[in-house]
């Protein structure tokens, strides 16, 4: 979601600061700023802070850094994902601590602040503060965290933020900086990611909410733990806990190759993605040679023996990948499966269950109502805990006892393509282990399912190649405001993804449902102007779901019907039709839900939407 990039350095900054922000783009925003302190490269100065805030985009900002010939060696910026206060100028970090009364010029602008998260008491510091004098010039959240360190400077910001997160209530991450001190940022987080870059040169250092805002800048980088408050100063720096203990973190090499986010020769990142897949799932699968519990952990087997249960929680599409791996769970491993989305799971009486595994799904590890789930789970007493993750150093793999990391790499489009699918791949093979652990997966069947996993690179290029028929349907698609997905058993989750998909990007009103839940109320929505699209693989269910499809014909809807080449559906008046290449048993949710991506990118497209960055959105959610 938003973004944080600071540093304290003996060499202008900004230009790291501007590039940081850019590197997190992907996650969405609609406003960016950058503040620095005057005197920090020349003492000759007046000491005082700048800044420089844009409802554009970051290249904007940059332009207008250029033209006030905004410079210094200590600096903060940040990308904005509006939750308190709608997208504009003045609610856009960085934030100045603003005084009042008879002191106003000397108070004003003391305190520069960026912060993501939300502040639950807000509105409660906020009356306090009023009635001290502050000024508040905007409708955030975040505002307030700067008069309050503001409030408690006694000519030491450290102390002051210490003091500061004391009163906080909700989840932080701030970098900050003090008039009055010209070398120095400071940080704290809880709840929220945020790192510590550790300079090689020019004696800096750096914090940022993902180290990808620091590639080729640095590559060694600190984990801040919950509760951290960190003090930068050139050539130096210290972390306390959450008990204001003077701590040490370990300092990691993390490669967070810029690269990554090329475009290369696609016309938009989401498009890159979705043909990246083969290669993802490749690279997600490479070393698995056998089906062992230590794939997900050197504790696994003795974990997967213990467990007769499984829970899995995650969001947005991780959750449909979770939907999608119950069935598996349940028809291969024979394990009761329960799935929830994890903003409900937290808030609601449940029944824990220390045999059960509690497994996390999360394409970030940062997201907040997953860890918050987590968290919620092992308070309850559910001590076994998994991941299915594809950043390795994520909080979500620090705090899980087991994890299997996809590598699907960089994602940048808000939409997740290669992720889901990733998970998906990272989740068959959980299936398979907890099979094989509970006595239940035969060498053959091991075999077979393994064979099928690796051939998935190149049966997904196969699906890939139907892209212009794909592109015939988006056309239709184009020129509607409301679609239906139908899907049944394994592949309604993927209905539900193929939905989540249309109307994350193209804006048309899109929802998903179990064939047979039709005639029990959605189809008085069928019309001719409501495409009904149909995931009908050549399994089980089959005829079932012909059923279903003759109920919408039936009412003057239109078809558009992913089938196996051996289902014997037809393309005629109201019924499109693609095959697919070939029927994949299991694991072709993997292969159904790719021209569905396509076909969504393609609408999106078509309509001149803004595929990468949609409206309203943000890639990473790290507030509630």
């Amino acid at each position: 979601m938003c973004g944080i990039v600071g540093a304290v350095s003996s060499r202008n900054i900004v230009p790291i600061l501007v590039q940081g922000l850019q590197r997190l783009e992907y996650r969405g925003y609609d406003s960016c700023g950058v503040a620095v302190h005057d005197a920090s490269l020349d003492a000759r100065r007046t000491g005082g802070l700048r800044r420089a805030r844009s409802t554009s985009r970051v290249a904007e900002l940059m332009a207008q850094v250029k033209a006030e010939a905004i410079e210094g060696g200590t600096g903060i910026a940040h990308t904005r994902w509006a939750t308190h206060g709608a997208p504009a100028v003045h609610n856009a970090h960085p934030h100045f601590s603003h005084g009042a009364g008879d002191d106003a010029p000397s108070r004003a602008g003391r305190v520069a602040l960026v912060h993501n998260g939300i502040i639950e008491n807000y509105e409660a510091l906020r009356t306090v503060l009023q009635s001290r004098g502050y000024v508040f010039a905007s409708q955030t959240d975040s505002e307030v965290i700067s008069h309050l360190v503001d409030s408690l400077y006694d000519g030491d910001l450290f102390e002051a933020m210490k003091a500061a997160t004391r009163q906080l209530q909700g989840a932080y991450a701030i970098a900050a900086f003090h008039k009055d001190e010209p070398h120095r940022v400071v940080g704290a987080r809880a709840g929220s990611p945020l790192i510590l870059g550790v300079g090689k040169e020019h004696g800096e250092h750096f914090l940022a909410s993902d180290a990808m805002a620091l590639a080729g800048v640095t590559d060694q980088i600190v984990y801040l733990e919950e509760g951290d408050v960190v003090d930068l100063q050139p050539g130096k720096y210290w972390i306390v806990d959450r008990a204001h203990q003077r701590v040490t973190r370990a300092v990691k090499t993390v490669l967070a190759h810029s690269g990554a986010a090329e475009l290369g020769p696609y016309r938009h990142y989401m498009q890159k993605e979705i043909f990246e897949q083969p290669r993802a799932i490749a690279d997600t699968l490479e070393g698995v040679q056998g089906i062992v519990p230590e794939l997900f952990g050197d504790d696994a087997w003795r974990v997967f023996k213990d467990i007769d249960k499984v829970l899995i929680l995650a969001c947005g599409t991780s959750y449909y990948s979770g939907c999608t791996a119950r069935y598996w769970l349940e028809s291969i491993a024979r394990i009761p499966t329960q799935v929830e989305v994890a903003s409900e799971y937290r808030y609601r009486q449940s029944v824990p269950d220390p045999k059960t595994l509690v497994v996390t799904i999360s394409q970030s590890g940062e997201t907040a109502d997953t860890l918050a789930a987590l968290r919620h789970a092992q308070s309850l007493g559910m001590a076994h805990t998994l991941t299915i993750c594809n950043v390795a150093t994520s909080a979500m793999v620090r705090e899980c006892q087991l994890a299997y990391i996809t590598r699907a790499g960089v994602e940048i489009g808000v939409a997740s393509t290669k992720a889901f699918t990733t998970q998906l791949a990272g989740l068959f093979l959980l299936t398979l282990a907890l099979a094989q652990s509970k006595g239940r997966l035969s060498e053959e069947a091991e075999a077979a399912h393994l064979a099928a996993m690796r051939h998935l690179p190149v049966a997904l290029a196969a699906v890939l190649a139907l892209e212009p028929q794909v592109i015939s349907w988006a056309e239709d698609f184009a020129k509607m405001e409301n679609a239906l997905f139908l899907g049944r058993g394994r592949h309604y989750p993927i209905a539900l993804e193929g939905a989540l998909k249309l109307k994350e990007i193209s804006y048309i009103h899109a929802e998903a449902y179990p064939a047979g839940e039709l005639k029990h109320g959605p189809l008085a929505l069928v019309t001719s102007a409501m495409p009904v699209v149909t995931v009908a693989p050549n399994d089980e269910l089959l005829e079932k779901l012909k059923s279903n499809m003759q109920e919408v014909r039936a009412r003057g809807g239109v078809l558009y019907v992913l089938a196996d080449a051996d289902s014997h559906i037809e393309s005629s008046e109201g019924i499109h039709v693609i095959r697919m290449p070939e029927h994949y048993g299991q694991l072709s949710p993997l292969l159904h839900v790719v021209p569905l991506q396509l076909l969504a990118y393609h609408t999106a497209c078509a309509r001149g939407t803004d595929v990468d960055k949609p409206r309203n959105l943000a890639k990473s959610v790290t507030v509630e």
